[in-house]
């Protein structure tokens, strides 16, 4: 199986080369993904070159690596694909550009650039530290330029700021809420919160407590997506070897996981059992949801509370592709629209940042030109709220139209009158 972590081949970069044209040759012969990214518009302007005539047998190491650069790991192909395992082709064009890029780095090694990118916990703990000063920084064209000379960050591309207190510190001293639980879940809270924006999670808790949800933050640590956007499988997998053994403990102690970020919901469940292989990763996955998914659940047990006191008014929701990929339909919105008084707009449109890819200066342009769409539709919509559960789609939308979009279940948290301090 070309996809086994675990198998020397899948390192090999001349069976990675024949495995990338294998399926570009089945791509060729389909074409439904030709709209999705910019990979596959790349990769059928090079297949229809008179000198490859639609061989990928012909196409050029550089055209095959300029496919998987493209690739920002929105997952969005795999459910397009008619080709994915159990079909006897077993094409997964998402692990396989993640098998292109770990391979690669494994021989030639992980760029700084990637190497910077992918260590969120380092540069959260560095930034929440001085974060006074590291928000002023980044405002500074010099700092700017800076960063995008020596890790690659683009100067232009607008950065979220780092909180002066984590969202750990903040749980650690919080008074805790006295109630008769109905059910326990474990905060899996994501950097961005942790880091930059805690008054996510702070929103998530209070909305859970006011659902007799009993809240625990075990210990942990990145996700790893980051890492395996610069191809360093080693470093992704350390990772997730320390949140499956806490995750794994609480699951044991009767909680769900409950995660408030798309692209973390969609690792543990999806890539932690590929990455790890461990009885305790599958154990992880089986019980992972996020939030939304969660509180929906909750209601058609009807056991939410829909007691709202404020209108949220009209709400353009954009459906992170992280959550299109895990097949869960639009739960925040669900949510959203048993607020009485609000009106959901829901936009499927990717934000063309996914991850790190669109922080790169060499793909910021091409991001904000593949979000273009999103943007039109933000700003069609004149909502009077625009939400995200993504936090770099948040961060691309506020960038394309002005607009500050808040998480959804920080408009739930308003419309239950709960402001968590």
């Amino acid at each position: 199986m070309t996809l086994d972590i675990r198998s020397e081949a899948f390192w090999e970069l001349p069976k990675v080369e024949q495995e990338l044209r294998r399926v570009y040759d089945i791509c060729n012969g389909c074409r439904r993904c030709i709209t999705l990214c910019p990979s596959f518009k790349d990769l059928f302007v090079s297949l229809d070159t008179e000198e490859v005539d639609g061989d990928a047998e012909k196409l050029a190491p550089g055209a095959l690596k300029r496919v998987v650069d493209l690739c920002y790991q929105c997952k969005l192909c795999y459910n397009h694909c008619p080709y994915t395992p159990p079909h006897r082709w077993q094409v997964d064009f998402p692990r396989l550009m993640l098998r292109a890029r770990a391979a690669e780095a494994k021989q030639r090694g992980v760029s700084l650039q990637d190497r910077f990118l992918g260590n969120t916990d380092l540069v959260g703990r560095l930034g929440t530290l001085t974060a006074r000063l590291a928000n002023w920084a980044n405002t500074l064209a010099p700092h700017r330029a800076f960063l995008q000379a020596v890790v690659g960050l683009h100067r232009r591309r607008n950065l979220p700021s780092f909180a002066r207190e984590r969202f750990s510190a903040w749980f650690s001293r919080r008074r805790p809420v006295s109630f008769v639980p109905q059910a326990k879940v474990a905060l899996f809270a994501t950097c961005t919160v942790e880091y930059n924006d805690p008054a996510v999670g702070k929103a998530a808790v209070a909305v859970l407590e006011r659902n007799r949800v009993d809240v625990a933050l075990p210990p942990q640590r990145c996700c790893g997506m980051p890492y395996l956007d610069g191809g360093a499988v080693k470093e992704a997998q350390a990772l997730i070897r320390e949140n499956v053994k806490a995750l794994a403990a609480a699951v044991r102690e009767g909680r769900e996981i409950v995660v408030p970020g798309p692209t973390c919901s969609y690792m543990l469940k999806q890539e932690y059992p590929w990455l790890d292989g461990s009885d305790d990763a599958r154990l992880v996955a089986s019980h992972t949801r996020d939030l939304f998914e969660y509180l929906m659940r909750l209601h058609a047990d009807g056991k939410l509370d829909t007691n709202f006191s404020k209108r949220p008014g009209k709400v353009a929701y954009h459906l992170p592709c992280h959550l299109k990929a895990q097949n869960l339909g639009t739960k925040s919105a669900d949510l959203l629209r048993l607020i009485p008084g609000s009106e959901v707009e829901v936009i499927e449109r990717c934000s063309g940042v996914d991850g790190t890819w669109g922080l790169k200066k060499e793909y910021y342009e091409l991001s904000l030109k593949v979000a273009e769409p999103l943007f039109k539709d933000v700003q069609a919509a004149r909502p009077d709220r625009v939400a995200s559960d993504c936090p770099l789609a948040a961060l691309q939308i506020a960038q394309g139209t002005g607009a500050a979009p808040r998480h959804p279940i920080q408009i739930v948290a308003e419309a239950y009158g709960v402001t968590p301090e």
